[in-house]
């Protein structure tokens, strides 16, 4: 799990310690009531739209500290509305472009996942990593090609960067799965 970067501060209270931190799926980080309160503030029926980039906010994962003080009795009830917040939003659907604006807090996050030493990466992810990997390999190195490079020059590399991405969205949607199981209600 992620923590706050040094002299980070809370996107809503701009407090210097943030209490209970969270991070939102547009990477800002969140001390947890305030961003209860944001919700509670707002329509509770759909997700809260962050305060400093207006980006929904699908997803609200603990850093360490916060798992750790969960069982705290004034912290239990931040989390368990998070926990009902990730529950609520966390696994509705979303449009390709919100798809595109958090790919860059799921990198972030699953680099820092798998360097961390503490924590190994659920089996299940790694083996649909591998398996995501390893035929986009086959198709590569296969002589069969959708689009020819000898005919079409260039164009013909086309169906190679498909296959990329295509590997990649399916790794993508994986670890937000991961996350969504992790941290929902």
């Amino acid at each position: 799990m992620a923590a706050p970067p040094r002299g980070e501060r809370c996107a809503v209270c701009r407090g210097a310690d943030i209490s209970v931190p969270h991070q939102a799926n547009c990477s800002h980080w969140f001390c947890g009531h305030c961003i209860v309160g944001v919700w509670l503030h707002g329509s509770v029926l759909r997700p809260s739209d962050c305060p400093l980039c207006r980006r929904p906010i699908t997803l609200l994962v603990p850093s360490e500290v916060a798992s750790l003080l969960r069982d705290e009795p004034e912290i239990t009830p931040v989390v368990e509305r998070i926990e009902q917040y990730n529950g609520r939003f966390a696994g509705a659907p979303h449009s390709v472009i919100q798809w595109l604006l958090d790919q860059p807090f799921y990198i972030r996050r699953m680099l820092t996942e798998f360097r961390d030493t503490r924590r190994e990466p659920p089996l299940f992810f790694i083996v649909q990593v591998m398996l995501a990997v390893a035929l986009s390999l086959l198709y590569l190195v296969s002589p069969i090609d959708l689009l020819p490079e000898a005919v079409l020059g260039y164009r013909g590399l086309l169906d190679d960067i498909v296959v990329f991405i295509v590997a990649y969205a399916y790794i993508s949607a994986a670890y937000r799965a991961v996350l969504v199981a992790r941290h929902a209600a």
